[in-house]
């Protein structure tokens, strides 16, 4: 069993031969992955050495303190939080060797064709088609939306219908799409904030070889429950220290403008301070108890936590400072290479927390997810669950 000890002698072991003030970033990173000091809960081989996932931080403080690179898990954190705890429980043993690596150290991004137009917040309406052509293999065809990184990423994790004469639930297929393929096209959504982090792609005969294939034919939406779950701990749970994250912005802007306190906006940021502090020690139970498996509906309740505190403390933040909340830096149309919630101005914080209900699943299905899976509240009544795809009004 790998212990913290034996943590620490590896990873001096890893400075020893890779020093970073010398070392290329990226060469550093692929001898991190390769000596199992990436995921350390993940499999030997595979950028882990099969250790308890509390250890990882053992790891993360030794390299921090001597200064070793990151695989700058902002720009990547589609991959980390989604597409790879998916290839670790249902891709097959080529799957893994092939993409891990490359998207742990950041070489390849990946996006997530998972939302539609037409399907709203009810995935598993989802229309994009796959059909097999006669080599076996698959041909795509459909429209995909709120997608984002996709005008950075090389891989998608894609869930499309390759059966509408079954339930909605049944038909559905989990592949990896290769987005150069000349059949993906990806036009970017300009949001409120006036930047284009999300896109719409479009896939036109779009071809998966099956070996991309991750599941069984027809089981793709238990895949991508797993995406799903895990995608809500990684928006909702991500570790952070006390009065981190838009509670701190929101502290350390009361404790340097006296001039702008009132007794009702103190009160309110006495009450967001706490729940933010509740959430901070819900997720770190939360990851506890990941250390005996996958993510089960509890992550749902962690990301309502985040996305109403998140649209709460931005909006106290914006009526603190008055005018000055308004402040916009530029409204030139720009495609980010992530989110920064905390390292902008105010008006910026304040209009994209306004997607943190949507994104991710939308805060009303996370609300039947917890009272359904978690609180064992009866469930809504749903005429269509045994209806063919196919047969359904649309």
């Amino acid at each position: 069993m790998t212990d913290a000890a034996d943590l620490r002698r590896r990873t001096a072991e890893l400075l020893a031969t890779h020093p970073p003030k010398t070392t290329d970033r990226l060469d550093f990173l692929r001898a991190r992955f390769d000596a199992g000091l990436a995921w350390v809960h993940f499999p030997e081989g595979l950028g882990g050495l099969d250790a308890p996932r509390s250890l990882q931080a053992v790891v993360d403080a030794e390299l921090a303190a001597a200064g070793a690179p990151d695989n700058t898990p902002s720009r990547i954190g589609i991959g980390l939080g989604m597409a790879a705890p998916t290839l670790l429980c249902y891709g097959t043993e080529e799957q893994k060797q092939r993409f891990l690596r490359p998207l742990w150290t950041g070489e390849e991004v990946w996006c997530q064709l998972f939302s539609e137009p037409g399907a709203g917040s009810d995935l598993a309406a989802l229309a994009t088609r796959a059909v097999r052509d006669e080599d076996g293999d698959w041909v795509v065809d459909g429209q995909k939306v709120w997608t984002s990184s996709a005008h950075l990423a090389r891989w998608a994790i894609l869930v499309a219908r390759t059966d509408p004469a079954v339930p909605k639930h049944q038909g559905l297929t989990y592949f990896v799409c290769d987005m150069t393929d000349p059949g993906v096209d990806v036009r970017p959504l300009r949001q409120i904030t006036g930047e284009a982090e999300f896109n719409e792609v479009f896939l036109s005969g779009v071809e998966i070889p099956d070996a991309h294939r991750l599941g069984a034919v027809g089981d793709g939406w238990q895949v991508a429950r797993t995406t799903l779950m895990n995608e809500r701990v990684a928006i909702g749970g991500a570790r952070s220290a006390r009065e981190g994250g838009m509670i701190g912005v929101a502290a350390a802007a009361w404790r340097d403008r006296p001039e702008l306190r009132t007794h009702d906006l103190h009160q309110r940021l006495l009450t967001f301070w706490v729940e933010a502090e509740v959430a901070r020690l819900t997720g770190e139970r939360l990851r506890q108890q990941l250390t005996k498996g996958q993510p089960g509906p509890e992550g749902s309740g962690m990301k309502l936590a985040f996305a109403r505190l998140a649209q709460q403390i931005s909006g106290w933040e914006v009526e603190f400072l008055g005018e000055d909340g308004l402040a916009y830096d530029d409204w030139t149309l720009r495609r980010p290479e992530g989110v920064d919630f905390t390292g902008r101005e105010a008006g910026y914080r304040y209009l994209r927390a306004k997607g943190n209900s949507i994104e991710g699943g939308t805060s009303e299905v996370l609300l039947n997810i917890v009272a359904e899976r978690v609180l064992g509240l009866p469930p809504e009544p749903r005429t269509d669950k045994d209806v063919a795809w196919k047969d359904l009004p649309r």
